[in-house]
């Protein structure tokens, strides 16, 4: 097995396992929809009543007297950290209000930062009321919890709960500091047996509990992580199953529309055409009008010929729809746009991300597409020369596919004609070719753009949203 072939093979094996680890991909409504519950209707409700309970109990309350100095420190330091955090939240709580009124890209920064936060001040109170061993800890399953509801992205929301979990291992490990500097400021002033008197000495941890504890919430943030990808991947399966229904009942409307108009055209020309005939054996004399049958018959195939060519380019009843695997597809269109039996010398260089995206619509229309596009190229270069072509997944949830080749380029002029029917520069060429490559991507609400420079080749981009109803053109 050649480098290559055996960096394809593990790419596809990576692939393959790659979508345990990966969520769906969330819409924005549904990341809005969760905020506006989780964080709008439940967390600042939750911090209203908190908050100036804590400001009574750190300021007011007579909770923390008699403190040494080393935990006097740490309970200034956790005052003058908890009024920064009273700021942040009061700010953060107005942004979360009227979230209407913000982008949900400064949304989603305004909750991640205040997740960690709230983790971070949590993690003070901990220090504060036994480490290790406080109630609070419980609180922690509670920022889990909601973290997953929030956030879908993996790789945020397993850093984010790690660093709530390591939070409280930090706050715990603090406070065994604090009592280790109690120690030897009560030796420091003479009392050498307090460890006698008290029977344990401070700062001692009994390790079974603390790391049952930590691996508690480190399970709790896989198993958060879990149900938060099993509900998303059940949500995107119903919409799909919609989507699914959708484009199903659309083409068969559109084909009944395109069958119904090619058969109300047919037959008018096919009466034409027969009296036409008629009209020619009838007629012995008059040579100009039988030279003017001639033309009539000779446009009427003309106008036929048109039609069963349309009827091609707008079948859309035959067919299913089904998931599209987009790499697939481009492997396929390669190999039948250059076979190997015919030794073009043509160089293709394929790019695809790993984890596409899956298409809802028909494979036909798609290997069109490509297939008009890769042969575009291939009689452009004459059968030498270079093809790349890539696919990835963009940020909206859609597949970016691009075809570059190294052939003469177009001209600037006849680029805004390209994707017009019957518009072609060659000599038997029907000119039918990129309109199908626009029809067959608008269908499916994307986009295809071209650039090209004369001399420097030219390059094809289509974006196919993943999940789109079919658009029928008007």
């Amino acid at each position: 097995m050649s480098p290559s072939e055996a960096w394809s093979a593990a790419r596809q094996s990576i692939a393959r396992w790659q979508w345990l680890a990966d969520s769906p991909p969330q819409d924005e409504t549904v990341f809005l929809r969760r905020v506006r519950f989780v964080e709008r209707e439940v967390v600042l409700p939750v911090k209203a009543f908190a908050l100036p309970l804590l400001i009574y109990y750190l300021f007011y309350a007579h909770w923390f007297e008699n403190l040494t100095v080393p935990r006097e420190d740490a309970l200034n330091g956790l005052r003058n950290f908890f009024l920064a955090y009273l700021a942040l939240s009061v700010g953060a709580g107005i942004m979360v209000w009227g979230m209407d009124e913000i982008s949900p890209a400064l949304l989603k920064r305004v909750v991640y930062c205040t997740a960690i936060v709230d983790g971070a001040v949590l993690s003070g109170l901990t220090l504060m009321t036994g480490g290790f061993d406080s109630i609070l800890y419980y609180a922690f399953f509670g920022l889990v919890i909601r973290n997953a509801a929030i956030i879908a992205h993996a790789e945020v929301q397993i850093v984010v709960n790690l660093s709530i979990s390591a939070c409280y291992v930090v706050a715990g490990w603090l406070e065994v500091k604090l009592d280790q500097l109690e120690l030897e400021v009560v030796r420091s002033v003479g009392r050498g047996d307090i460890g006698g008197e008290m029977g344990e000495l401070p700062g001692a941890i009994h390790a079974e509990p603390v790391v049952l504890r930590v691996l508690v919430l480190l399970l709790l943030t896989i198993c958060c992580y879990g149900i938060q990808m099993l509900v998303d991947r059940q949500r995107l399966q119903e919409e799909e199953a919609r989507d699914f229904a959708a484009k199903q009942q659309q083409l068969a409307a559109a084909g009944r529309i395109a069958a119904e108009i090619a058969h109300q055209l047919k037959n008018p020309l096919g009466i034409i055409n027969n009296a036409a005939y008629t009209l020619h054996k009838s007629v012995r004399e008059g040579k100009t009008i039988t030279q003017q049958i001639a033309i009539i018959r000779e446009e009427v195939e003309k106008s036929d010929r048109i039609i069963t060519e349309l009827m091609g380019y707008a079948k859309l009843a035959e067919g299913k729809v089904e998931r599209v695997n987009i790499a697939n597809e481009l492997d396929r269109a390669i190999t039948q746009a250059l076979p190997d039996a015919a030794k073009f010398d043509i160089r293709v260089h394929r790019d695809y991300a790993l984890a596409l995206p899956a298409l809802l619509g028909q494979s036909g229309h798609f290997a069109e597409v490509f297939i008009n596009l890769l042969t575009n190229a291939r009689e452009a270069m004459e059968g030498h020369g270079e093809i790349f072509v890539s696919a990835r997944a963009e940020p909206d949830f859609s597949v970016l596919v691009v075809l570059r080749d190294t052939g003469p380029g177009i001209p600037a002029e006849l680029i805004p004609n390209l994707f017009e029917p019957y518009f072609t520069t060659k000599e038997k060429g029907t000119g039918l070719g990129l309109a199908i490559v626009k029809h067959n991507t608008e269908l499916y609400g994307g986009t295809v753009s071209v650039e090209s420079e004369i001399g420097k080749g030219t390059v094809f981009t289509i974006k196919l949203p993943a999940r789109a109803l079919m658009r029928l053109r008007k």
